[in-house]
């Protein structure tokens, strides 16, 4: 089945103190012997107390004294004791920080994050047990400044006490923690946005070409031959302005309302494998005769294409240091800004270009974009044109224009797919995804080429297609036909010894079979053995 995945409930275990005077309560902390505190804290607050213990005389606590101070103190009987560890760095700078506090007969010891470990050593005498009988209190006792920031993970002697459930019945403190985001929202990757949760975080991806709980997995598509696929900037009942302010530009540019629903900028990236060309790869139309273009050329090399008015012809950047339809995956990036364009290929290091000084910088009225072909109302660029047919076969991925996911849109369900229409079956793929492979390397360039017309072979045989000396081969095949003839031969002779084995001759005397007994049988063979028995055996009666 698909794989399931679930967080440590105790690690994200959080309660919000809003209030100074707020507090969970938890039966008594049984530490008499030995006790081992530990919890991690976020807090904008100079100082407050964590959590306290009472007894008649004894207690236990810890808390933030300062804005750069923890102190962990107690009292066993002996008088109070108090460790303090200093940090060169704010404690209060709403980020999370780690207490560990342990006491126990012999010594005590405090230490937050990674600083330094504080330890006390125990008296060789007096009390050692810490006696305890009120309600363990987290967060404010006994009408001292109380806690405000967030507390999780808290464990007393290897016990994590459940903050979250307590808080949804306690006033004043809230279930979970607000500001994940501030510690781990690096992880919300490629434009992903971190949401607060409140036992964690998650990554908002629907602005973002990428998908998965991090906004890491690709989201592509394999074309086939005819197939293209249109993004409209705008649906019906969406005016220009409401489309240029919502979706054309981030919402943090200072250009989002610009009443000319021009762009004078703007972000295009994705990634692509083709063995075909020519072919049009993206094409963005516009209302206006402006357009751009990424297409592959009939050699193989990419080439991406501006017209924004003011220039006759328009202007193209082209890439002719390599094939780009070898099969392979290829990242493309291009980043226009005014005049400026930025264009990176794969891992080559980005390379600037500048508009004329002629052309326009606006992308005046931008209308819909194409994958795959164009299929377009009115004049198109005649290099375009001739290269639409038959159109683009492979795979393209993570597609995004600005804010705009086109392909995300039309595999994922949302809000925006409406702008998209499809000519053909489109089907998911992550071929975008497959890792780059380096081609080989050509005979000019392999320093471990080898020229047949100059190299100096041991053996003056003609070398077979494999690199075999001809020789050698023959040699060897007629050696392996002798070991078989040998093998056969053996196997042959051990067959006929073992098939006489255990047979033997006899010198039985003839007629055996018809005798009354062996001597008979000897007797009537052998005439002279008759003869013999009557001279030289008698018998004598005495």
């Amino acid at each position: 089945g698909k794989t399931r995945c679930q967080g440590d409930g105790n690690y994200w275990n959080a309660a919000s103190f809003v209030t100074s005077s707020s507090y969970l309560h938890f039966s008594t902390f049984q530490g008499e012997i030995s006790a081992d505190i530990s919890f991690y804290f976020k807090t904008s607050a100079s100082d407050g107390v964590f959590l306290e213990n009472l007894g008649n005389t004894d207690f236990i606590k810890l808390e933030l004294k300062s804005a750069t101070e923890v102190s962990f103190s107690f009292d066993v009987g002996n008088g109070p004791v108090e460790i303090v560890v200093r940090s060169p760095n704010q404690l209060n700078d709403d980020q999370w920080h780690r207490v560990n506090a342990e006491r126990n007969v012999k010594q005590a010891s405090l230490q937050v994050d990674q600083l330094p470990l504080e330890v006390r050593k125990a008296p060789t005498e007096g009390h050692t047990r810490l006696e305890l009988y009120s309600q363990l209190y987290v967060g404010a006792a006994g009408g001292q400044q109380g806690f405000l920031g967030c507390i999780r993970s808290l464990r007393m002697n290897g016990v994590t006490l459940d903050l979250e459930e307590r808080a949804k019945v306690t006033p004043g403190v809230k279930p979970g923690c607000s500001g994940h985001c501030t510690s781990y929202g690096m992880y919300c990757a490629n434009g992903g946005k971190c949401v607060e949760k409140y036992n964690g975080y998650s990554c908002d991806c629907s602005k973002t070409a990428y998908d998965g709980p991090f906004c890491i997995k690709d989201v592509g598509a394999f074309f086939e031959e005819g197939m293209w696929l249109r993004y409209n900037f705008h649906s019906p009942g969406t005016s220009m302005k409401d489309l240029v302010s919502r979706t054309l530009l981030s919402s943090t540019d200072p250009e989002t309302t610009a009443p000319d629903l021009n762009l004078s900028k703007e972000e295009l990236s994705f990634s692509f494998s083709t063995t075909k060309s020519p072919c049009v790869l993206l094409y963005i139309s516009s209302y206006s005769q402006d357009f751009m273009a990424v297409l592959v050329k009939p050699s193989g090399n990419l080439q991406i294409r501006y017209s924004l008015g003011g220039t006759k012809e328009p202007y193209n950047i082209d890439v002719d240091h390599r094939n780009m339809a070898n099969g392979q995956p290829h990242t493309v990036n291009i980043t226009r800004n005014g005049r400026d364009i930025v264009l990176q290929l794969d891992h080559y290091p980005p390379t600037s270009y500048s508009l004329p000084t002629a052309s326009d910088v606006q992308f005046n009225s931008p209308k819909a974009l194409f994958l795959g072909k164009v299929i377009e109302i009115g004049k198109i660029d005649q290099d375009i044109y001739k290269y639409n047919t038959p159109g683009f076969t492979g795979c393209l991925s993570r597609v995004q224009f600005n804010q705009i996911a086109p392909l995300k849109a039309a595999l994922r369900p949302t809000n925006t797919s409406s702008h998209v229409h499809i000519q053909g079956e489109l089907v998911e793929s992550n071929c975008g995804a497959s890792p780059l492979t380096i081609p080989p390397m050509s005979a000019a360039t392999d320093p471990w080429h080898l020229d047949s017309a100059s190299a100096d072979f041991p053996y003056n045989g003609q070398a077979i297609g494999d690199g075999v000396n001809r020789n050698s081969a023959i040699i060897g095949g007629v050696i392996a036909v002798v070991i078989f003839t040998i093998l056969c031969t053996l196997v042959f002779v051990i067959r006929y010894m073992f098939r006489h084995k255990g047979t033997y001759h006899t010198n039985e005397a003839k007629g055996a079979e018809s005798a009354e007994s062996a001597d008979a049988a000897i007797m009537n063979n052998d005439p002279n053995f008759t003869e013999t028995i009557d001279e030289s055996k008698k018998e004598w009666l005495i």
